[in-house]
């Protein structure tokens, strides 16, 4: 019961934002009493600290799974772009933002989670696309790991892109794209092109 709660409780924070969402709410979605659900989890805060490790535990190991894959760094930054879109919902209600607002605590120890986890693993992107010729080997990869985290965070401040004017999946594209032709070789833009023309078709 615990992980049914879990997994419908980040369905709907994800769907509506941690804020919108009550635990009536929950109750309902599952066809379960409050009762129940306080019987896991003491209060709201709880739950919602619990949803956001268990969304972040399944994103981590979707991600390590596809780095575990070894494709060509370029590919690898899609396909991760990829799981994330779909397994996140596009983010249509904000929920960092409600997350930040009102459970602050929670919002910088996911942060820093999802920092370390991100850090690893755009650090061997750009080592790898060095290697294989991808990447100038003039980048400074602390740097550039470092600057493509905090720039994937500021996309989903609502106030900085309001998600009337900006959906998640142009935010994202357009990012990649930025951050793919800043980096790249000849041979890194050339494959980031095929890509982005494939997308087209």
């Amino acid at each position: 019961m615990k992980d049914k709660i879990l997994n419908n409780a980040a369905d709907l924070f994800l769907s509506y934002g941690f804020k919108s969402v009550t635990m009536d709410d929950i109750a309902n979605e599952i066809g379960v009493s409050k009762k129940t659900i306080y019987q896991h989890f003491a209060t709201k805060t709880k739950l919602v600290q619990a949803a956001t490790m268990y969304m972040f535990t399944f994103i981590s190991e979707g991600i390590d799974g596809i780095c575990a894959l070894n494709k060509n760094p370029i590919d690898e930054i899609f396909e991760i772009k990829k799981f994330t879109m779909t397994h996140l919902k596009d983010e249509k209600s904000s929920p960092q933002y409600q997350l930040k607002k009102y459970y602050p605590k929670i919002f910088e120890s996911l942060k820093n989670n999802q920092f370390h986890i991100m850090q690893d693993c755009v650090t061997n992107n750009l080592k790898r696309g060095v290697s294989e010729g991808l990447y100038r080997n003039s980048i400074d990869i602390e740097f550039v790991s470092r600057l493509y985290f905090n720039t994937m965070m500021s996309l989903k401040d609502a106030e900085l892109f309001p998600a009337d004017d900006f959906s998640m999946q142009t935010l994202m594209d357009s990012y990649l794209e930025y951050h793919i032709r800043g980096i790249s070789t000849d041979k890194g833009i050339a494959k980031l092109n095929t890509i982005l023309l494939t997308a087209e078709k």
